[in-house]
């Protein structure tokens, strides 16, 4: 079976790579050194394959045919997409996939009753590219791309998410391999992307979600947590932390939270997280 060996979340944020040297030197150092220390444990972690779960931006998907998720199964990917590299001041890149196990989750997942929908090529904006660019600049681990919807209603509510992360878990558990495995959640924290809160941060709102993950109380959270909050803090852009809660049916126990910029430049609450204690 394969093994969980490392789980962690970030912002994806355009403003990373785009047009990074607009924020405060104070934020750009401090996302630096946490992007380098993610980087330091997932090659400590020595995995084989990440499995990256971030949202879809409606560059796959029409807005009236949105998968609740996506997997996506090339034994290669490209990206970003074309115009995407441009706005992200990113050159094209490739990454080797792994379609053994990006296959096993949409059958798996048939068998044990989630949907998965699923993309030979699958087109990459900033959702993957950007952390991809930290955490894997020189493709060193094979990637299994997972998109979510959590921008067109209906969203999958926090509860939801948890419970897809726990059947992805119990999946990757019962995978006929012994590839060891990174999970990674891309997206968040609070922000309005083109919605007229676009130059604002939730501090507030940011700070109140990290402590919930310092506190490793998953009831808490779940229970706290809720879309409408998510909503109040950036419409059509916070609900990206339904991956974040994805990844946390992975592990037990407090996150380790690397970084925190309240990053109006970025457009986003930027933000950098470590859970040390996978679930079993």
């Amino acid at each position: 079976m394969a093994e969980i060996v490392a789980a962690m979340a970030m912002t994806h944020s355009p403003g990373l790579t785009g047009w990074f040297s607009r924020a405060p030197q104070e934020q750009q150092q401090q996302a630096l050194q946490a992007t380098a220390e993610m980087r330091r444990r997932l090659v400590a972690a020595r995995p084989d394959v990440i499995v990256m779960f971030s949202n879809d931006h409606l560059l796959n998907w029409p807005i009236n045919n949105v998968p609740e998720y996506t997997v996506g199964i090339a034994e290669e990917h490209l990206g970003p997409a074309d115009w995407f590299d441009e706005w992200l001041a990113m050159e094209k890149y490739r990454v080797p996939g792994h379609s053994g196990i990006a296959r096993w989750l949409v059958n798996e997942g048939a068998r044990r009753g989630l949907a998965l929908a699923y993309l030979r090529e699958m087109q990459y904006d900033d959702g993957i590219s950007v952390p991809t660019h930290y955490l894997n600049p020189d493709a060193r681990f094979r990637l299994v791309p997972v998109t979510m919807n959590c921008t067109v209603p209906p969203i999958p509510t926090p509860e939801r998410a948890y419970r897809v992360g726990t059947l992805m878990r119990e999946m990757l558990w019962a995978y006929p391999g012994r590839e060891r495995v990174a999970v990674v959640a891309t997206g968040g924290l609070s922000h309005e992307p083109g919605g007229p809160r676009y130059f604002w941060v939730d501090e507030e709102f940011d700070r109140w979600f990290l402590d919930l993950l310092k506190r490793g109380d998953h009831a808490a959270l779940l229970r706290e947590c809720t879309l409408e909050r998510m909503e109040e803090a950036g419409s059509g852009g916070t609900a990206e932390l339904l991956a974040w809660v994805l990844v946390m049916a992975f592990t037990r126990g407090p996150a380790d939270v690397l970084a925190y910029m309240p990053a109006v430049a970025w457009r986003s609450g930027t933000g950098m997280v470590v859970w040390n204690d996978m679930a079993r």
